[in-house]
């Protein structure tokens, strides 16, 4: 009796060695997979540094992701991911009978660069991102999680360097795979928040027909309580001033139908102090053309602004199409959104250079 039982435990011990091995061994195996395809997508590169599976909840785990641009000096990838959950949709596998997945992104940083230098440029343009996506996962992509994530627009090449991000992003699509598979139909949907610069409330929010490219989409963002000298480096940058005070809120609202696109941004700033003789006239390191441009700008926003509420608001309309053969969709549309949202920046000041008349 103690024989069989020794035989039957060592069968057992032998079973669960193999399955560790297994286990382990194709761990390794979709690890060097997906290495091996992200190796060359288009104009950037892809790899994990692990890769983890729970069977008992159908589900893998893909660690430190890290995607860059091949080409030019960007100084910082588009995409890091900590942490990426790849798990079955137990609520779509019993209601619609069908096996999607839903992904977790925990801790993603997403950055876009802009530079003198075109090739140095990073707008994740030059890859179609959602067919690469579409041949890395085995299983249908249905919902998409982001926890804890950060947004950032970046300028190396400047002086002073542009830093704008948004932190504390979490947001959700939903519906990716729709179960009837109807075009023309806004079926998925985007909910998020964020911080923008770690102390203004973001809130987005989106519809869109996911087996479109961007041709049908509807998308608002509201930013509030911003605190106007955080962004210095961008009104210096790309607005020629910067803010000795004040505070702001930004409305965006985009829509597409059929490729073509139609919107607004809309920013309403509060108390603006942006002429300070001590600080722009004399201060050596800006110099007088600085701190006389600051006071022409200063003065214009006096002049525009609504003195009873002490506040200064416009609105930009935006317009174009998405379906240019020479640029992706995604680049036309976030650079249709920059340029609109520098010429809102702007549009509330006299924007003639030193020197014009």
């Amino acid at each position: 009796m103690r024989k069989k039982y020794g035989v039957t435990y060592g069968v057992l011990a032998v079973i669960i060695i193999l399955l560790v091995i297994l286990h382990l061994s194709l761990a390794s195996l979709v690890r060097y997979l997906l290495n091996e395809n992200m190796a060359q997508m288009g104009d950037y590169t892809g790899s994990v540094e692990g890769v983890e599976l729970y069977w008992w909840r159908g589900a893998y785990e893909l660690h430190n992701l890290r995607i860059e641009k091949i080409e030019g000096d960007v100084q910082a990838p588009l995409l890091e991911a900590p942490l990426i959950d790849i798990a079955i949709s137990w609520k779509a596998l019993w209601e619609q009978r069908a096996l999607v997945s839903v992904i977790r992104f925990t801790g993603p940083e997403l950055t876009f660069v802009d530079a003198q230098n075109e090739q140095d440029k990073q707008a994740g343009e030059g890859v179609d991102w959602r067919e690469t996506l579409q041949d890395q996962l085995p299983i249908t992509m249905n919902e998409l999680q982001v926890v804890d994530g950060v947004l950032a627009f970046r300028n190396f090449s400047t002086e002073p360097q542009v830093n704008l991000y948004a932190n504390n992003v979490d947001l959700t699509i939903y519906n990716l795979s729709t179960a009837e598979d109807l075009e023309g139909t806004r079926d998925a949907s985007l909910e998020g928040t964020a911080m923008f610069l770690g102390h203004a409330p973001i809130e987005a929010h989106a519809a869109f027909d996911p087996l479109v490219r961007m041709e049908d989409f509807a998308f608002r963002l509201r930013v509030t309580d911003v605190e106007l000298p955080r962004i210095n480096d961008f009104a210096s940058v790309y607005g020629n001033f910067d803010f000795q005070a004040g505070s702001g809120e930004l409305v965006i609202e985009v829509s597409v139908e059929d490729g073509e696109l139609q919107g607004y941004v809309k920013p309403l700033m509060r108390d603006v102090q942006i002429f300070d003789f001590e600080q722009d006239i004399q201060n050596s390191d800006k110099g007088v053309l600085r701190g006389m441009w600051e006071a022409l700008v200063g003065g214009g926003e006096a002049v525009l602004k609504n003195q009873l509420k002490d506040q200064l608001a416009t609105r930009v309309t935006l317009g174009g199409t998405l379906d240019d053969t020479e640029v992706s969709p995604l680049q036309a549309f976030f650079g249709i959104l920059r340029n609109g949202f520098i010429e809102a920046f702007n549009s509330g000041f006299d924007r003639r250079e030193p020197g014009e008349g």
